[in-house]
């Protein structure tokens, strides 16, 4: 089971995760569990293990969706008239996916407000994504060798696009324009212009 949710394009900006609320609005700490002796004592935040059925572990009241940008979704509160026994990884997995639903609906207003680029560009990279794929079936070195041109000129593009980025705008504008926070757009400037992120 997935423990928390990314998008390719936001990385770690974005990282989103139910989080699981109890009777009195707190968020539940990480369960423990005993397997006797032994250093190193296993743990889960996985919302399928709060059921309150061992000592140590607490009820759910309720799921929602964050996101490490401090976004938060709609409370789905769990009925456990309706649960009754049931394992809970099963009884409350369409709450789950609501909260996905939430945090999917959280990225593409997060795409909203970034940058817009011109639709014949993404259109021209999505075609080029789908012939490649077409490709690949015919020849995977071929499909290979082109990827990895891609990639060189991925790398020239974006130093380039690095460069000028960082002098006209600022980093916080960068981190605007991109959907990441200040540290994510500084490690990707650094990255692709080739300059330490620490300078």
């Amino acid at each position: 089971m997935e423990d928390s949710w990314t998008d390719d394009e936001y990385g770690a900006s974005h990282k989103g995760a139910i989080k699981v609320l109890l009777d009195d609005g707190s968020t539940a700490k990480p369960v423990y569990f005993d397997v006797g002796s032994g250093s190193h004592v296993p743990s889960s935040s996985h919302w399928s293990v709060y059921d309150g059925r061992l000592p140590n572990t607490p009820r759910a009241s309720a799921f929602r969706a964050a996101c490490s940008c401090e976004w938060t979704g709609t409370i789905h509160t769990l009925d456990w008239d309706e649960i009754g026994d049931q394992p809970l990884h099963r009884a409350a997995a369409r709450d789950a996916d609501r909260c996905l639903t939430d945090w999917d609906q959280h990225i593409a207003e997060v795409g909203e407000t970034t940058v817009a680029v011109p639709g014949r560009i993404t259109d021209l990279l999505e075609s080029l994504h789908t012939e490649i794929e077409r490709y690949t079936k015919e020849s995977p070195a071929g499909a290979l060798k082109l990827a990895r041109r891609m990639e060189i000129s991925a790398a020239d593009l974006g130093y380039w696009a690095a460069h000028k980025a960082r002098d006209s705008m600022s980093r916080e504008e960068v981190a605007a324009a991109l959907g990441l926070n200040g540290g994510d757009a500084t490690q990707l400037l650094a990255r692709f212009g080739r300059w330490s992120p620490y300078v």
